[in-house]
């Protein structure tokens, strides 16, 4: 994410406030989600992992969604 230029206060801003656009139930360890959130007008995408069993959430990653592979809103994959 840094190497991205995404901050840290960013990340929290799309955990806290963002919308679940995806959810991977199946995933091991745990579930995991892919959040969108406008953070000053820009669009990010968190890929964030739960463990119910400890109450730990988990950054897996984070990126600014590509145009040409998401729709307009960047909600849903093209």
């Amino acid at each position: 994410m840094f190497f991205r230029r995404i901050s840290k206060r960013e990340v929290q801003a799309v955990i806290a406030y963002g919308e679940v656009i995806e959810e991977n139930l199946d995933d091991t360890p745990f579930p995991s989600y892919v959040l969108l959130d406008f953070v000053e007008g820009k669009p990010i995408h968190v890929v964030f992992s739960y463990d119910e069993s400890t109450d730990t959430g988990y950054v897996v990653t984070a990126y600014i969604p590509e145009r040409n592979l998401w729709s307009d809103n960047f909600r849903t994959r093209k």
